[in-house]
């Protein structure tokens, strides 16, 4: 039986909106949501243990009143803006490995996918297993944008991601596209420690609704994020 930690990483210096991951988002603090259905996919047997990495002792103390377990303080040199989520996922490993606890795949959780269910973890770890993957990331389908509408900009010159960008492809035609929403996250400890990195090669991809798929980084997606718990609690 595989072991797994679930990390959810909740810096203090967000740029954007400050003090971000702790900012009240419908009534509760915005990490919150991400340590329920944490917890809901731990009491499920999906995950073996559920911690926050920080390395603010205000998200700290906020994050315990949440239930959830905070069992050190990112290093400052962990927790800039340019630090890699592979960094903090390897300090928790060698944390736990130095007491004498191994695990085998670290299930990393951001805090800025509030709308994402126990439900959603408990389902990518399902997929994760019966596919015996090294990386598993999460996804929704993007309806109206593809490789054939996309472009760079090079001197206020467009540059196709497709050559046939201009062939007139109808919408119903486009191959299906699926973006990464920062929901769920599983990686390999082995390939974590060897790669340094989060997601390998060929992950595993476990689709999500678009709905359940907001990422928040500004204070619009805030709103917005609290128009849809609105709608869904009222059954709209």
């Amino acid at each position: 039986m595989k072991k797994r930690l679930a990390i959810i990483p909740a810096r203090g210096g967000s740029k954007g909106i400050p003090k971000k991951n702790i900012y009240p988002v419908a009534g509760r603090p915005l990490i919150y949501y991400s340590i329920q259905a944490a917890k809901e996919a731990e009491k499920a047997g999906a995950v073996d243990r559920v911690i926050v990495s920080t390395d603010s002792e205000e998200i700290a103390a906020v994050a315990r009143e949440c239930g959830a377990e905070v069992p050190f303080i990112r290093p400052a040199e962990l927790s800039s803006d340019k630090s890699k989520s592979a960094d903090l996922m390897i300090h928790a490993v060698n944390f736990y490995r130095e007491r004498g606890e191994y695990y085998d795949d670290i299930v990393l959780l951001q805090p800025t996918s509030p709308l994402r269910r126990g439900e959603d973890i408990i389902g990518a770890v399902a997929l994760y297993d019966r596919k015996q993957g090294t990386s598993l990331v999460s996804c929704y389908r993007e309806e109206s944008v593809s490789e054939y509408n996309a472009y760079h900009i090079e001197n206020d010159m467009g540059i196709a991601l497709h050559p046939d960008h201009n062939k007139g492809k109808r919408r119903q035609d486009l191959p299906e596209l699926y973006v990464r929403n920062g929901a769920v996250f599983i990686t390999d400890v082995q390939y974590l420690l060897e790669a340094e990195l989060v997601i390998s090669d060929e992950p595993v991809i476990y689709v999500m609704p678009a709905e359940r798929s907001m990422n928040i980084d500004t204070k619009y997606d805030m709103e917005l994020t609290e128009w849809l718990m609105e709608r869904e609690l009222h059954g709209r």
